[in-house]
C-alpha cells in the first residue's frame, strides 16, 4: 500500500458506480447535490449522448455532457468518488474535452459610465448587436 492509496480521496472511491448527482457534486462539477439533481431533471446532462436522470449509476469511461450557460462540457469518466474531495484530488477523477469557450463569451461585457442614465434606443440596439442578439424584430416589436 502507498500513499496515494490511502486517505479521504481512497476511502471515497472504492465503489464501481456512484449515483450520477452524487459523482458530479463529489468532483466539484457543481456546487450542491441539488443543483446536480436539478441540472439533470431539466435535461442539460447527457450520459453517452443520451438524457440521464441523476439517480442513474456511472461507471468509469462514461461520456458525460453537462450544458452550462454559454458553454458545454465534456467530460470522461476516470475514477469513481462518493464523497467531496479536494480540487486537485477531483480533478484527476476526470477528463475535460471540453471545447474552449467563445472570445465573446470570455470578454467582460460592456459597462456604461456611472451617472450617464440609462442608454438610449440607439445604445442599446448596439449593446443588442455586440451580444449578438437580434434587435430588429419583423413583427413590429411592441406589445
Amino acid at each position: 500500500m502507498n500513499a496515494a492509496d490511502s486517505g479521504p480521496a481512497a476511502a471515497g472511491d472504492r465503489a464501481a458506480t456512484v449515483r450520477l448527482d452524487v459523482w458530479l457534486w463529489s468532483v466539484r462539477l457543481m456546487k450542491t447535490r441539488s443543483a446536480a439533481t436539478a441540472a439533470c431533471r431539466a435535461g442539460h446532462v447527457r450520459r453517452n449522448g443520451e438524457p440521464v436522470k441523476a439517480a442513474q449509476r456511472i461507471v468509469v469511461g462514461d461520456e458525460l455532457r453537462i450544458r452550462a450557460p454559454g458553454r458545454e462540457r465534456i467530460i470522461v469518466v476516470t475514477r469513481i468518488l462518493t464523497t467531496r474531495v479536494g480540487a486537485p484530488i477531483a480533478r484527476t477523477a476526470y477528463e475535460d474535452h471540453s471545447p474552449e469557450p467563445a472570445l465573446q463569451l470570455a470578454a467582460a461585457p460592456p459597462r456604461r459610465e456611472r451617472g450617464t442614465g440609462r442608454p438610449t434606443k440607439r445604445e442599446r440596439r448596439a449593446l443588442d448587436r455586440l451580444r449578438g442578439r437580434d434587435s430588429s424584430r419583423r413583427d413590429g416589436g411592441g406589445y
